[in-house]
């Protein structure tokens, strides 16, 4: 009987030391993943169609070198049609390049394209004004 007694509380105190370690994961994980999702939003010049903020969180360095990073652009004049719209951008530093890898309004509406191939602004002040400061952001 009191061997019996050893065995269930042998496995009580196992499945509570489970159940606590199991808590903290969670809980670990949950704190951090939550500050992935905050964004710290740094804007670039206006134009006249709108404003171009870029997430300074969000920065990644891709394995060609270019970098990645969460844009926003937001029209001067809003309608159902023209919304704030969220970009993920490819940036080329040395060729003041870039390219759109997903496109979207919200997250459930996202259009993720690998294949985009890179553009040049062409003299896009937005654009430039991103490149310009996510290529020299340290």
């Amino acid at each position: 009987m009191n061997q019996t007694k050893k065995i269930y509380v042998s496995i009580f105190l196992r499945n509570i030391v489970s159940l606590f370690l199991s808590i903290i994961f969670f809980f670990g994980t949950s704190i951090k993943y939550s500050y992935a999702f905050t964004h710290e939003w740094v804007g670039v010049p206006k134009s006249e169609y709108g404003e171009q903020l870029w997430d300074r969180n969000s920065i990644k360095i891709n394995e060609d070198g270019s970098i990645r990073v969460l844009s926003k652009f937001i029209p001067n004049i809003k309608t159902e049609i023209t919304q704030d719209i969220l970009y993920t951008m490819d940036i080329n530093c040395f060729e003041k390049s870039f390219r759109d890898v997903d496109v979207y309004i919200d997250k459930i509406n996202s259009h993720p394209n690998n294949f985009a191939k890179w553009k040049d602004p062409k003299g896009d002040k937005l654009i430039l004004g991103v490149i310009g400061q996510v290529c020299s952001f340290d």
